[in-house]
């Protein structure tokens, strides 16, 4: 992931292009070059690369990782309120706790929909078990309630469902 200061510095290596492609273009119309239309886009183009790389520059893109997570897949996303990840069956609960913060972490977003009396995400975990051939059962270990409002949401309450642990196939030594 790029830093704040590999922003700048693109940033910087795009604003001189710019006024590089700014300066032939005039001389190009002065010059009554064939192609100075062109040379008006392309400068255009590179005005508008450099502003998008001076705004990643003062906020880039970061994501939270949370240390003994499991990789997850979202099955269902409402776009609002309720979400559902789904994790393999070899899990522990504290696997569960930690992708359950992955994924609150993840999936909050300033777009979510909510109504003043339903303001909170709802993520829950599961994972599908076979107890026979041809049988697949969702098997649903654990959710977790988070604000949509505030991002570093103290207030998080996490619930892993520990009896549906005992459901899971055991790993053979």
């Amino acid at each position: 992931m790029l830093t704040t200061a590999e922003f700048l510095q693109y940033t910087e290596w795009s604003g001189i292009a710019t006024l590089v492609f700014a300066a032939i273009t005039v001389l190009s119309f002065i010059f009554k070059w064939g192609f100075r239309f062109r040379l008006v886009g392309t400068t255009g183009f590179m005005l508008v690369l450099t502003g998008g790389l001076f705004a990643l520059s003062l906020a880039p893109l970061s994501r939270t990782v949370i240390p003994g997570a499991v990789r997850y897949s979202r099955v269902y996303d409402n776009g609002a309120t309720q979400a559902v990840i789904v994790i393999p069956p070899q899990t522990s609960p504290s696997q569960v706790e930690a992708t359950l913060r992955q994924a609150a972490s993840d999936l909050y977003s300033f777009g979510r929909l909510g109504t003043p009396e339903q303001n909170q995400l709802t993520i829950r975990v599961r994972t599908v078990v076979h107890p026979e051939p041809g049988v697949s059962i969702p098997l649903y270990l654990g959710q977790v309630k988070r604000s949509l409002t505030n991002r570093e949401d103290s207030q998080m309450v996490i619930e892993v469902d520990q009896d549906k642990f005992a459901l899971l196939p055991q790993p053979t030594t």
